[in-house]
C-alpha cells in the first residue's frame, strides 16, 4: 500500500538534548501505526515536528505526499489532530465548539452525525467543561473528524481515563479503523495498543529503536507479553 506518512532522518533538539535522533518510519493507507515511549522521550513532539506545528532540527516529512512546513494550509484541510492538551473556550457549549472547529474548513463532515456516532448526540448543548473525561475525549475524536480527514493523529487520548471510558474511546476508534482512515497515535496503554495498532514504534534515548507489529516486538524479546517486552526494549524494570 502506498505510504500516507513518511519521515525520514527526523531530529529536534532542546537546549542540547537530542529528543529525535534520526527517526526514520512510514505509515501506509488504512493503517494503525502507534508510537510509544517513556515520558519525554519525544512522542509527542515527533507529532508537532511532523504537522509542522514545531520546527524541526533536520530530516524530512511527507503527508499525503505534501511537505507539512511548505503546505500547512493544504495539509490541514486532509488531516484531523488531537493534540495532548486541547484548548477550548470557557463557557462553550459542544455545538458551539463543533460549529467554530467546521468554520475553519471548507470542506467538513455533519458535526450532529459524528457526535451521534460517538455516542454524544444528548450532550450536543451542555457546556463543554461539564462533560467526563471520557465525554470530552470522544468529542475531540469528533473536532479531529470534522475536516472529513485522510488521516488523523491522536496523542495519548485516553490517559487519565477510568476503564470504562478507555474502552467507549477504543470501541470508537475501532470503527474508524474498520472504515479505513489512517491513524497515528500514541500511548502508554499496552492493551490499547493491542487492541487498536497495526504496527508500533518504539522510541528512546531519541531514537527509533523498534518498528513492526506487537507480535513481533514480542517474539524478539524473551517475555510472552507485549508490556513486559516493551519494558525490556527500553530497558526499564520488568517485574
Amino acid at each position: 500500500m502506498d505510504s500516507v506518512i513518511a519521515v525520514k532522518g527526523l531530529c529536534k533538539s532542546y537546549q542540547g538534548k537530542m529528543v529525535l535522533d534520526g527517526v526514520d518510519f512510514s505509515v501506509a493507507a488504512g493503517e494503525v501505526y502507534g508510537l510509544l515511549g517513556a515520558n519525554g522521550e519525544g512522542k509527542s513532539t515527533a507529532i508537532e515536528c511532523m504537522l509542522g506545528t514545531k520546527k524541526a532540527d533536520g530530516g524530512s516529512v511527507e503527508i499525503l505526499g505534501m511537505n507539512p512546513a511548505a503546505r500547512h494550509h493544504n495539509l490541514f484541510e486532509r488531516v484531523g489532530v488531537q493534540f495532548q492538551e486541547p484548548k477550548y473556550q470557557n463557557r462553550i457549549t459542544v455545538r458551539e465548539l463543533c460549529e467554530e472547529t467546521a468554520c475553519l474548513y471548507r470542506k467538513t463532515d455533519d458535526y450532529r452525525r459524528l457526535l451521534k456516532m460517538l455516542g454524544l448526540a444528548e450532550y450536543e448543548r451542555c457546556m463543554v467543561e461539564t462533560l467526563s473525561g471520557g465525554q470530552k475525549q470522544r468529542l475531540f475524536i469528533v473536532l479531529a473528524l470534522i475536516p472529513v480527514p485522510d488521516v488523523v493523529f491522536l496523542d495519548e487520548l485516553t490517559t487519565g481515563l477510568d476503564a470504562r471510558a478507555r474502552r467507549d474511546v477504543w470501541e470508537c476508534l475501532q470503527r474508524l479503523k474498520e472504515a479505513g482512515l489512517t491513524i497515528f497515535l500514541t500511548s502508554h496503554y499496552m492493551d490499547e495498543v493491542e487492541v487498536l495498532c497495526d504496527r508500533i514504534g518504539i522510541l528512546k534515548q531519541g531514537k527509533l529503536i523498534f518498528c513492526g507489529t506487537a507480535e513481533e516486538a514480542v517474539a524478539r524479546s524473551p517475555y510472552g507479553k507485549l508490556e513486559d517486552a516493551y519494558l525490556w526494549f527500553t530497558e526499564e524494570e520488568v517485574q
